[in-house]
């Protein structure tokens, strides 16, 4: 299984990811604990990133590909991979078509998390993270299991990211529609597209993500 998840910041790709890596025994490859695990593991790439994330910029794609590219090097990632949080435009899934390609992994389905804004400002709400291992929970709907901990035995330290606000992720959806929408429309053009319906339940969003896969 070789799967993108796309949604608004919020609509539970994270989560469904993590899930589906414990279902399904393929690792979710999250962008943003890449970027994190080569910058701590002063890679030449992490380097080369943290020189960039220092100055405030943006990662550049290449830089990001080629981190990728080490992931799914890993012998994890031999049966699939569950890619959370990229692409995110257009170049990117062009980068990340010609990295695939490369490695002889195509896509097999990229699912699109739909949710209604105002659930989305909700949930986002009450996301928390946990600074050791970095699952995210959520306080209602998702939190940590009585005695759960860390794979490390800890307690999970849990926090609310600053930018997890109601201005803040009313313009982070702005940016996300402006910039998503050629992506989406991309991969439906390939007949790669699934729409899952993201309100509801976690176990109601399992439901549909393991139907519109299984369409396969």
């Amino acid at each position: 299984m070789r799967l993108v998840l796309l949604g608004a910041p919020g609509s539970g790709k994270g989560t469904q990811a993590q899930r589906m890596q414990v279902r399904h025994g393929v690792p979710q490859v999250s962008t943003g604990d890449l970027l994190r695990e080569a910058v701590a593991a002063g890679t030449q790439l992490g380097r080369a990133a943290h020189i960039v994330m220092q100055a405030g910029g943006l990662v550049a794609d290449d830089i990001m590909l080629g981190i990728i590219r080490e992931r799914l090097a890993r012998s994890d990632a031999a049966r699939g991979f569950i890619l959370d949080g990229f692409p995110r435009t257009q170049a990117q899934a062009d980068g990340l078509a010609a990295l695939l390609k490369s490695l002889g992994t195509p896509l097999d389905t990229v699912v699109l998390l739909e949710i209604d804004p105002e659930v989305l400002l909700r949930r986002v709400a009450g996301r928390r993270s946990c600074r050791r291992c970095g699952r995210v929970f959520h306080i209602e709907t998702n939190p940590p299991r009585p005695g759960e901990r860390c794979a490390d035995g800890k307690e999970h330290d849990l926090f609310q990211r600053p930018d997890d606000n109601e201005a803040t992720v009313r313009q982070r959806l702005a940016v996300y529609c402006e910039r998503t929408q050629p992506l989406i429309e991309h991969y439906a053009r390939l007949g790669l597209l699934r729409r899952i319906d993201a309100n509801g339940t976690l176990d109601d969003v399992d439901t549909r993500l393991e139907a519109a896969i299984a369409t396969d």
